[in-house]
């Protein structure tokens, strides 16, 4: 395999070169702007730090892509995704049911081999992560857990978001620039409303015990 080999994805795209997609290029900062806005808000909670590292390599690994436009970056650009999602599949059912460490990653295990299977069948590897947001907000929605709206919020923005990415090509004779930048900004604000809503319910669940720690 051709790992420098030239991608050409996405309308704005024309021709190699790091300038080839100005606009996607631009939109990629909403990424920085989330990971920046998570880490404030985690103020200095490990997990909230941590979703705020995995957008920043998002950040990272996009705007590398957008760049240089090869299969190696393609690959890069993915594997951030992947992690950050593989990251948050093993950690919601820790922090937002009773479930154990050591259980947890299975979240993550079923995650992968559900995006393995969507992609094999045609599916994409899309599909299984907006299902995941509908699945958590359901899930919470039956145990009445305030936090549903974070992520029928979420499962909505991704929704619109996944259908910018699919008209992108579509739309290019009458708008060059096409619609992949929009992918880029939904998904900045989908990645912070998830990890706002987890840094919430962290936070919630450490205030008993440091208002324990402050009565000693």
């Amino acid at each position: 395999m051709n790992w420098t080999a030239y991608v050409d994805g996405y309308c704005e795209r024309t021709a190699p070169g790091l300038w080839g997609e100005p606009l996607n290029d631009l939109a990629n900062l909403a990424f920085l702007a989330a990971a920046g806005m998570v880490w404030w808000r985690a103020d200095g909670q490990r997990a909230g730090r941590v979703l705020a590292a995995l957008i920043g390599l998002i950040f990272v690994a996009s705007g590398v892509f957008h760049l240089v436009a090869t299969r190696w970056g393609a690959v890069a650009d993915s594997t951030a995704i992947l992690i950050f999602t593989l990251f948050y599949a093993a950690a919601f059912p820790r922090i937002f049911f009773p479930a154990k460490a050591a259980w947890s990653w299975l979240g993550a295990l079923a995650f992968l081999a559900i995006t393995g299977a969507s992609a094999a069948l045609g599916g994409g590897l899309y599909l299984p992560a907006l299902a995941g947001l509908a699945g958590f907000a359901i899930a919470l929605g039956v145990k009445r857990d305030p936090y549903w709206l974070h992520f029928t919020m979420a499962a909505a923005v991704f929704a619109l978001s996944l259908s910018f990415r699919a008209i992108d090509g579509v739309i290019c004779g009458d708008f060059p620039a096409g619609t992949h930048f929009l992918w880029h900004v939904l998904n900045a604000v989908v990645l912070y409303i998830v990890a706002k809503a987890m840094i919430g319910r962290t936070q919630e669940t450490s205030a008993p015990e440091t208002d324990a720690e402050a009565s000693v």
